[in-house]
Formats: C-alpha cells, structure tokens, sequence
C-alpha cells in the first residue's frame, strides 16, 4: 500500500540519521576547522602587532621637551614637515668602542642636516649645516635647570655640547636650527654609532664609490706608515664599522675639508635609502631595520611612540628617489669657520617654507598647483643704485636683515652682506657713514623713516635695523617678492638619491 511503503521502520529511520549525521559532520567539522584557523590567524597577527609595538616602544629614547625653546617659528608657516637629523659621536652605551674615545667625553654632534618633506609627500630635501657654521645660539635650558643666553658667532655643534653631558643637548641644536632658519622644526632624530653601524648591517651593506685606495693612515693622520688597506678605488659595499669608517673620514682623500666630508655623506644616506626602497618596506624587511634603529636613537616625544615612529616612516613611502634631493646650506668660508651666505641662505628657507623645490616646481600638493615658478618680477631702478650698504638686525626678528637686504637690492642699492649686530634692543634704524660719505647715505636713510643718521671714522655705510623697520608699515609695502626658487649655486650643487654612485666624485 501506498501509505505502507512511505513509512519507514524504526531502523531504517535510525539509519538514515546516522547516514545524514556522517554527512553534516564533515561540513561542520571543516567550518570548525576553517574558523579556528582564521582566529588563530587573527590572535597570531594582531599578538605579533602588539608585540612589535610593545618591543619598539620599549627600546625608544626620547629626550625632554622642556628644552625646547618657547619662542618658536609658526607651526602653520609651512604644511610640509622638518625633521632635524642629528648625527652624534657620544661615547656612551658602548659607542667608544666604534669611534675611540672616553666614554665620558662631552657629546658633540659629527654631522646634521635638516630633512624637509614637501607637503605633496612626493619630494624631500635634506639640507646639511656644517658643524664649523657660525651661527647664533639661542638660550638653551643647562642641566641645573638654568638658561643660558644668547650667544652670536658660536660653531654650530656646540650648541649639543651646551651643558656638557655625555649624551649631549639635542634641544639646544633644535632651538638653534629655529633660529637659523625661521622654519618650525617638526621632529628630531638622533643617531649614533652604534645606530649607524647597525643600520648598515640589517640593509645587508649599502653601495659607495670611492676615486682612491684608502689606507689607514687616512683615517688617523697620526699613523707614520699607510698601514693595511681600508678600502680600495671603486664602487664596493660597506656596513657596520667600515660604514661608520667611510662617512667618518676626512683626511687623505679630497681636500679634507669637513665640506668635502658633508658631500660624501650625502651620497652615502642616497645610496642607504635606495638600498632600503629597493628591498621593500615588508614587515619581514622592516621589523630588523626599525627594530636596529630604535635601540639606538633618540626622538623628540612627538615620535616617542611605536605608532608615531612607524606611521611617519611609511608616510615617506610615496618620495621618489629622483625627487630626494640633498643640498649644503649656502656657505663661504671665514677664516677657519664657515659663514653663512645671505640672502642665498634665507631664498632656500623661504622656498621650504613655501613648499616649493630646490628648482622652483610647486610641492605643496595643491590641485591646480603651478609645475613651474613664475619670475619674480624686477624692481624699477631707483636713486639707490651703486650704493653700497652692510645691513644689521639689530632686532630679535628673524630674517629682518635679509628682507631689507631684498627691498634695498630691488631699489637699486647693493647689499654687500648682512650680519646680526652686537645688540638686539636697537629702538630706531641707525645709519652709520664713513667720511664723505653723508649724502649717499642720506639716500639711504629715505627708504627708513625716522632713521637716525651718525658719521663714524669707519670707511663705509651700515643700516642698523631697529624695532621701528620690523612695525612699519612700508616695511612690509616695499619689500621685494619672495624668491620662488633658491640660488642656482646652491640647485646646480644637488645630489639626488638616484645618482650614479661613481659620478661627481670631486667630493671625495
């Protein structure tokens, strides 16, 4: 019967639902199974996340933000960043052992340059201060808690040698790039041997070029013999020590000069990005390397975290190699120091500060941002032609003196250099003249109202800006545009990170 056959025995039934329950099992086993893996997966990778984080933050050095100086550059100057990169030869936590020395020497800076990252993220120029620049330091904070004041004409390490600690016053130099430059500087790194000697290591070695054998002896001019041969002629790869040993050294090869060693440097951090770019910014590559740099660096606290550190690193993953340019401040010698250049010097700050490259080209990543500079436009000639004039900034006003510089060239007067005077509290301009020389600077005086005129036994003319030139209101009408692109001598003299290693080696 019909209704006979569509009922199932108890056994049949029971087998059945043995059958269907070995058929449900397989599957639910495997999304079981499938699950677990994806939570293991999960709890592995996040716990291995926390883990980086938590071994990053644990070996990151930060130094004290109450150094650094109140009387800051606008932080809204500029939407590109500046990160001042320190290079420090302190002998402690083992570093004596790398570049000689008392482990309780003073810390000096042996190198620092100041690394802009245009706004577009696509460009960046790092710009290297020599440490013999004589500049002005700023009051620094001492580690009694006191501050010093202002000193003029000082060799730019010494501001990290201020207190004179064993691990050196980062503050101080970042106060005195402030000063120097008038930009707002963002972060700053430092780096020391150790650090150095372990980047090159976990890059596998980075690339350099050299025009000559290099012996012993040119590494420690003292040796009376050559001694064994250090490094022979020609592109070779080097890490740890022998990396340290390459940028370290200065005599027997070029001129010298702590220039000539500025130079090679630069080549060598081009080569060490290329190197790093070019292997890949994969967690297996970059664990190591940033793992090896925090163990031996120290960061202002805006980077004093794991997330910090690593986020800004991967925000320089978009900067072309071709576009990372590196340039020297503008400089000239002065006996055995070097002096700054003006207003070569003040052109390159104020086309950072513009987010504008080294060869005019529009970086602040603007939509319908100009590719090209356009010409500044000429000034009319003006009675002021053939007078030459020495211009001081008698002001706590940054860049005052090369402003006035700009307006006097764009009159017709030339500017035969700018220095800051002896004092800053200068109320009125002062236009000090040799003799026979009242009327020219008379002519001079009219581009400064309510400029006092005094005749010295000194040959010549100087402007003396006082407080009353920093407010006036003509100040601002009469000045020059700023310049859209820095100085050829300073664009022709870039390197870029792509560059041939073996090329341009006049630099040594």
């Amino acid at each position: 019967m019909a209704g006979t056959r569509e009922q199932l025995s108890p056994a049949r039934r029971g087998s059945s639902a043995k059958s269907a329950a070995r058929t449900a099992r397989p599957r639910r086993s495997r999304v079981r199974f499938t699950l677990a893996i994806a939570l293991s997966l999960l709890v592995l990778l996040t716990g291995g996340v926390g883990w980086i984080y938590l071994k990053l933050g644990g070996d990151i050095n930060t130094f004290s933000s109450d150094g650094i100086s109140g009387d800051r550059p606008d932080a809204d100057a500029s939407k590109g960043e500046n990160v001042l990169v320190i290079g420090s030869d302190a002998r402690t936590g083992g570093n004596e052992a790398l570049g000689g020395g008392d482990k309780g020497d003073i810390g000096r800076s042996d190198t620092a340059f100041l690394l802009h990252v245009y706004a577009d993220h696509r460009n960046a120029v790092a710009v290297s201060v020599p440490r013999d620049t004589l500049v002005t330091i700023p009051p620094c904070k001492l580690p009694d808690g006191s501050w010093t004041s202002t000193r003029p004409d000082m060799m730019f390490n010494a501001a990290y040698s201020t207190g004179e600690t064993a691990r050196g016053n980062p503050a101080c130099t970042q106060n005195t790039v402030e000063k120097l430059t008038g930009l707002r500087v963002d972060h700053t790194v430092v780096v020391d041997f150790k650090g150095f000697a372990a980047l090159t290591d976990v890059v596998g070695g980075v690339k350099v070029c050299l025009p000559q054998p290099i012996h012993q002896r040119d590494l420690n001019p003292h040796r009376t013999t050559p001694g064994k041969l250090l490094f022979p002629r020609g592109e070779q790869s080097v890490s740890g020590q022998k990396a340290l040993d390459y940028v370290r050294l200065r005599h027997g090869i070029g001129d010298g000069s702590d220039i000539g060693r500025i130079k090679r440097q630069q080549a060598f951090v081009g080569s060490l990005i290329k190197k790093v770019k070019s292997d890949g910014l994969t967690p297996t590559k970059l664990l190591p390397l940033a793992n090896a740099a925090t163990r031996s660096m120290t960061v202002d606290p805006g980077l004093g975290s794991a997330d910090k550190l690593l986020s800004f690193a991967m925000s320089l993953k978009n900067v072309d190699l071709h576009n990372t340019k590196f340039v020297t401040i503008p400089w000239r010698y002065e006996g055995s120091r070097v002096a700054v250049v003006e207003p070569d010097a003040d052109a390159l700050w104020a086309s950072l500060r513009d987010d504008r490259t080294i060869d005019g080209k529009d970086a602040s990543g603007k939509k319908g941002a100009r590719s090209n500079a356009s010409p500044a436009p000429s000034a009319a000639p003006s009675p002021g032609d053939g007078i030459r004039v020495t211009v001081y900034n008698g002001t706590t006003v940054m860049g005052l003196a090369a402003q006035a510089a700009r307006t006097l060239e764009g009159g017709g007067f030339t500017v035969t250099g700018t220095a800051t005077a002896s004092t800053h509290d200068q109320a009125t301009t002062l236009i000090q003249y040799g003799p026979g020389e009242k009327a020219r600077a008379g002519t001079l005086a009219q581009r400064f109202p309510g400029a006092r005129l005094e005749e010295t036994s000194t040959a010549g003319i100087k402007a003396i800006l006082g407080q009353d030139y920093a407010h006036h209101p003509s100040a601002a009408a009469t000045a020059s545009p700023e310049p859209t692109a820095v100085p050829s001598e300073v664009s022709d003299d870039a390197r870029s990170a792509d560059d041939n290693l073996c090329s341009n080696l006049s630099y040594g």
